[in-house]
């Protein structure tokens, strides 16, 4: 039978030769009929490369510019937005040291027994790790620290220093903090949250009358003869047991070094080597084998308190096996 022959203007095409897997994927890598490297000539490949360069170039400067004018806008010491219009708001909340291990990072027990040494360790090295950045060999800004007299700012420039020193007994490092006694309990240490431009307004005798505030009339008294020696500029703190067995439990408390948070420390400003100042809460005598629920609260004419947002306050339970 004789071969068919195309017809003038037509053109025959054959079925390419069918190819085995590796044989096609090496004709993919490079086919040397007609020069393609994956499927594309080298100037193929090279018009997609300039392309792209082109692309990514023109992406990452129009970034760039916007970055470098939206920074123009934000000081780095300062937030752009404070207080009442910042996000955190201008009502600070109360932390306290140590906190349970991140396993229970949901949880505010504080449970230990007093004799058994690696359980107690662990609550007396959380303590000395927060403490030490008050240690000024661990502050890079230890320059700037000053030691202030009480209710007077720093001077310019500086600021005031936490020193810990033997008037902190016995919530101490050398005392361990008070966990490995045999009779009373531990310290803990409370910080005020630091809000950023936030001045507390003190209270004095005049406002502490206001009928619907809740305050203690311990507290009111010591308020009172605080402003007679002109030494009430102090935002307060004051711990209790939240229900009535937790009151009967929780035993004398002592407020080292003093009740409270000094005025010459506000407000925060960002400043190079700040440190919070402390105020620890030594539990002289609380019940043994008794869950302990207490409540923390820092008072100042602005701060508001809202158990349920833990505003103004902090809670958390101890137990003394």
């Amino acid at each position: 039978m004789a071969d068919k022959k195309p017809a003038d203007g037509q053109q025959f095409y054959q079925r390419p030769p069918k190819l085995g897997k590796w044989e096609a994927f090496s004709q993919f890598l490079w086919n040397s009929e007609t020069k393609q490297f994956m499927g594309r000539t080298g100037a193929s490949w090279a018009k997609i490369l300039i392309f792209y360069i082109i692309f990514y170039a023109v992406l990452v400067g129009f970034f760039a510019v916007m970055l470098a004018v939206f920074f123009q806008t934000l000081d780095i010491k300062r937030p752009k937005w404070e207080l009442d219009r910042s996000l955190i708001g201008s009502n600070p909340g109360l932390g306290f040291r140590p906190m349970p291990s991140d396993k229970n990072i949901e949880s505010t027990l504080i449970w230990y027994k007093h004799s058994d040494k690696g359980n107690v360790q662990y609550w007396q090295k959380e303590i000395n790790k927060f403490l030490g950045v008050y240690n000024k060999s661990n502050n890079p800004h230890a320059d700037k620290l000053e030691e202030c007299r009480q209710f007077q700012l720093p001077s310019p420039g500086k600021v005031c220093d936490v020193k810990i020193d033997q008037m902190w007994h016995p919530c101490l490092k050398d005392a361990g903090y008070n966990f490995e006694s045999s009779e009373g309990g531990p310290c803990i240490f409370l910080k005020l949250n630091r809000i950023f431009n936030w001045n507390p307004e003190y209270f004095n005798s005049t406002t502490i009358e206001d009928p619907g505030l809740k305050m203690s009339e311990e507290l009111k008294r010591e308020i009172r003869d605080a402003e007679a020696q002109n030494k009430h500029r102090i935002v307060w703190v004051t711990c209790e047991g939240e229900n009535v067995a937790d009151i009967e439990h929780i035993g004398p408390i002592r407020f080292i070094p003093q009740k409270g948070f000094p005025s010459q420390y506000f407000p925060y400003t960002n400043q190079d080597g700040y440190i919070s100042p402390l105020v620890a809460v030594y539990f002289e005598k609380p019940k043994r084998g008794v869950l302990i629920n207490i409540e923390c609260k820092a008072w100042a004419r602005n701060i508001i308190h809202d158990r349920v947002d833990r505003r103004g306050s902090v809670h958390f339970e101890l137990m003394i096996d």
